[in-house]
């Protein structure tokens, strides 16, 4: 007998041998589980036939190998220049330590948003050093930990400073030479709003006829002036100021808190970040105290663990989108938490006076070149500047600027006779000379060796004092203070995030690879088009793929959000309506649809109408059309997510859409739940006319801690035309950028590449799959909320908690109880209040899945001993959960032993997950708000 046997296993086979978890062996025992015969029965009894797709996903499936070779080749499309374009976009150097250690460490970019803060306490200090480093350089005390791109951080500051000013005025002041982008995306997001928008040169400020203004300092065209007169008259008014700023500039400049702004608002882009032609990036936003209330985004607090230990969290929470519904501060649902990170990082490793070092060297760069144009006859301005100058040119523009690409170096168009110059921390003596041999200089540039700054905008007050960024900067040191932070969290690469509507699955390393690759990474979003071939070419694919597996005809790449999406996509409905004539502003939400959607409808001008949901988890139908009737002719929109949030796929979907249509409306598929649907349903073909979709979520852009995120909106052909314009010309830009974030497109690409058609479709199977075997395993044990009409869940479901409520058990600690098992908690509360919505993803294997059933089954056993009396919950694990290291050497005084509370079912023994902190006091935080560093003698305290 031959020892030779043929094996049909393909180790290059990715879809299902790295980024599907259960082998199929395991699926077999699975399904038997679940009770069903086969994967196909699955689906056909959970997805309801009507709205089946007939057409298969067929793209050929690339190896990891294969697809790296492919990326090289796209990315060798691209031609990276030296780009002195500015506007918001500078070339930068990561510390290859932060390159390494952050944006290449799943530790850091496949966590999940630190709502649950026992287990985040690295992250959310890397994110307080973000914020404490934002407020030190702004000069103003509050920050937050952050908004998506400066441009859509100064339309949140407009729509912030019209709450909170006392002036009676409809109309805002913007300052002309603001960025044009920033200025595109105000007007997108004033108009909704009934909001005037008044532009000017700064002197022409009236401030009494203005609700608020903006001014940038420094000026796109880098004039640098001192803004208190401006701010004065405007607080004379009863409005506010808001300066959009550069944080390099503000270690040299005068900061706007100095001035009396009341806000501030700009991008940590050139902390580290590369500018991967267009992003991600960190913005920030910064505050006087008594607004910070009225704040967007995310905002790090410090309070106490039940032991009276210091611990972080994300605070006042409250003001979110997911609580507030349209009453929120604002939609923003995604930060740009890893590029904070990344940007925290650089001011920690380059200090207060690496910062300067770098800021000093940029100006005197700057003054260099400015003195070497002037002596040579040229007409420069501005007189008084931080990095950037316009130089008067006339009719030979075009001759400087191809003249300049001739020498690998990329000048701003500015007006018909100017071009813009602005040097970065990568400029070197070579590049200047290259940049003056364009303009026909050939003697070498005498350096400057003075600033080009007036002596009243120096700076004279400190910044960084805090003594995390005083730490030795030796790279044992850096690397060290990386890894205790890391190891403080719980990420993808330790366990299981089984959040609902979240999709935490497989970032494969190979579709992370390419975006640090300099061919992506070092091109500047205004670059000239055919620079980066590269780009156009994947975005291109990615593009007529995402058509194909959701049935749309176009697509727009710029929103770079999930909830940035949403109001994109219904900015674009209310432009189809308009064109047409029609008043229509009446947005239906049931409530059963994703979280973000009321406060999106409400920043586009629509008004809500909540529609009620069936005992099943349905859409109630005869509510709907009830509403829907009495919205008439004013119908603007529907927003449904499908399947629901409640994790079912409703039969009703094509009667829902049918409706909206009947009444004239368009109706908007919010694309969270897309895991369930690729490959099997379309959400343009049973009745969607745009949805938008999480390619953070579906499509494997890892969450990063809270974003980056991306929410690219898909649209039937009537509505292509109304998609958001390109943020250059000025016209319904949504974000800064024309292609949002990018860089990280290539990572949905790659995924989409590596997968293959049929691997994708398969990815949503086993998907459905993992989903229902956790309800068919946890079913005897905990209630499962909504199971469809044929008894099976999507790709998510909801264990109701609420039962074991009149045993004092609360879902709080059910959820603290699995940090204890090595586990993040699920989706709390969510979208129904005292449940967990779980959502396993097609990435976890079998054995991770059980090891989270058996933590379920052994916490609803303490639970059954709370509620048979064998020990009050106030004494039990539960509410005494997560235990730490200090519960487990302390003296212990506790009715139940040391091993069930500090090693339950479920958790590792050697690889055991320890929570730095114990329970955190959350009511302490809101009360007490602390949005900084502490000063060190706390960090003493919290040691003894």
């Amino acid at each position: 007998m031959s020892r030779w046997t043929p094996t049909d296993y393909d180790p290059d086979d990715f879809a299902n041998r790295r980024h599907i978890g259960p082998s199929p062996a395991e699926m077999a025992e699975m399904l038997k589980a679940v009770g069903a015969e086969s994967l196909d029965r699955l689906i056909d009894e959970t997805v309801p036939a009507a709205i089946r797709q007939t057409d298969r996903l067929d793209w050929p499936a690339l190896s990891e190998a294969a697809l790296l070779a492919r990326m090289q080749e796209v990315a060798a499309k691209n031609r990276v220049m030296t780009s002195l374009i500015g506007q918001g976009y500078y070339g930068t150097v990561t510390p290859p330590a932060i390159q390494r250690n952050i944006l290449e460490n799943p530790a850091w970019y496949t966590a999940y948003t630190p709502y649950q803060p026992e287990i985040a306490q690295g992250r959310l200090e890397a994110l307080l050093n973000f914020q404490t480093m934002v407020a030190d350089l702004t000069g103003l005390p509050v920050a937050n930990a952050s908004l998506l791109d400066e441009a859509t951080a100064a339309a949140e500051a407009m729509a912030m400073v019209r709450r909170q000013s006392k002036s009676k005025a409809d109309a805002f002041f913007v300052a002309e030479d603001l960025h044009p982008q920033t200025i595109a995306v105000i007007r997108t997001r004033a108009e909704p709003l009934g909001i005037r928008i008044v532009t000017g040169p700064v002197e022409e400020l009236a401030a009494n006829q203005v609700f608020g203004a903006i001014f940038q300092y420094p000026g796109t065209h880098g004039h640098v002036r001192d803004l208190s007169p401006q701010i004065e008259a405007l607080h004379a008014a009863g409005a506010l100021a808001v300066v959009a700023t550069d944080l390099l500039a503000l270690c040299l400049l005068r900061e706007p808190g100095a001035m009396g702004a009341d806000v501030a608002v700009g991008s940590a882009q050139r902390f580290g970040v590369p500018m991967g032609y267009g992003g991600p990036h960190a913005a920030f936003m910064s505050c006087r105290d008594e607004l910070k209330r009225a704040m967007p985004g995310r905002i790090v607090g410090v309070s106490v663990d039940a032991q009276g230990n210091q611990a972080y969290r994300l605070s006042l929470q409250t003001r979110e989108q997911h609580i507030r519904r349209e009453k929120a501060t604002s939609n923003v649902c995604t930060a740009q938490a890893l590029l904070a990170v990344m940007a925290s990082f650089y001011a920690v490793f380059h200090g207060p006076e690496g910062l300067r070092a770098i800021a000093q060297r940029v100006h005197l760069h700057a003054a260099t070149v400015a003195a070497a144009l002037r002596a040579a006859g040229a007409d420069v301005a501005p007189g008084a500047f931080f990095d950037t100058i316009t130089v008067r040119v006339g009719v030979g523009q075009q001759g400087i600027m191809a003249a300049a690409r001739h020498r690998g170096i990329n000048l701003r168009r500015v007006g018909r006779d100017r071009v813009g110059i602005s040097v970065d921390e990568t400029t070197d003596a070579g590049v200047i000379a290259r940049l003056l041999d364009a303009f026909g200089i050939s003697d070498p540039a005498e350096r400057a060796t003075g600033p080009s700054i007036p002596e009243a905008l120096l700076r004279d007050s400190e910044y960084l004092t805090h003594p995390v960024f005083h730490m030795n900067r030796a790279e044992s040191e850096m690397m060290r203070y990386m890894r205790r932070l890391s190891d403080r969290d719980l990420a993808l690469d330790r366990a299981m995030i089984p959040l609902g509507s979240c999709t935490m699955k497989l970032n494969a390393a190979a579709e992370m690879m390419p975006i640090t690759w300099p061919g992506f990474s070092a091109l500047h979003p205004f670059a000239p088009v055919d620079q980066a071939a590269g780009y156009h070419e994947a975005i291109a694919d990615l593009t007529e793929k995402l058509c194909r597996i959701t049935g749309y005809d176009a697509f727009s790449m710029q929103p770079n959000s999930g909830a940035q999406g949403e109001y994109a996509g219904l900015l674009t409905i209310q432009a189809y309506h308009k064109s047409r004539g029609d008043d229509r502003d009446i947005c239906l939400i049931p409530v059963s649809a994703h979280g973000t959607n009321p406060a999106s409808a409400q920043m586009c001008g629509m008004k809500v109408v909540v529609v009620k949901s069936a005992p099943n988890g349905d859409i109630d139908v005869e509510d709907f059309a009830a509403k829907a009737e009495q919205a008439g002719a004013k119908l603007a929109a529907v927003m449904i997510t499908y399947p629901s949030t409640h994790g079912v796929f409703e039969d009703t979907v094509r009667q829902v859409c049918e409706i909206t249509h009947r009444h004239g409306g368009q109706v908007y598929i919010d694309g969270a739940n897309m895991n369930a649907l690729v490959g099997l349903v379309k959400p343009g073909e049973i009745g969607g006319d745009v949805s938008h979709l999480n390619l953070h979520k579906t499509f494997a852009i890892p969450h990063g801690g809270g974003g980056p995120g991306v929410g690219p909106i898909g649209v039937k052909s009537h509505l292509a035309p109304f998609l958001p314009g390109d943020p250059q010309m000025g016209e319904g830009a949504v974000s800064a950028a024309p292609y949002g974030s990018a860089s990280i497109l290539l990572i949905s690409w790659a995924y989409c590449l590596m997968m293959g058609g049929e691997g994708l479709t398969q990815a949503t199977r086993v998907a459905i799959l993992n989903a229902n075997y956790i309800a068919a395993r946890l079913s005897g044990a905990y209630p499962i909320l909504f199971m469809g009409n044929r008894g099976r869940v999507a790709h998510e479901c909801i264990i109701d908690t609420r039962p074991f409520a009149e045993h004092g058990v609360t879902v709080d600690d059910i959820a603290k109880r699995l940090i204890d098992n090595g586990f993040h908690a699920p989706t709390m509360s969510w979208p129904v209040s005292g449940t967990l919505m779980v959502e396993p993803t097609e990435s976890e294997t079998k054995a991770e899945i059980d090891r989270f059933v058996t933590a379920l089954l052994a916490i609803r056993d303490e639970i059954t001993d709370v509620a048979e009396g064998r020990i009050a919950v106030e004494d039990s694990p539960l509410r005494h959960a997560p235990h730490t290291v200090e519960d487990l050497v302390r003296d212990w005084d506790r009715p139940y032993g040391r091993e069930q509370g500090c090693f339950p079912a479920g958790s590792f023994r050697v690889d055991k997950y320890w929570p730095p902190v114990g329970r955190v006091d959350n009511a302490y935080g809101d009360r007490n708000l602390i949005c900084t560093c502490p000063p060190l003698a706390s960090y003493a305290e919290a040691a003894e």
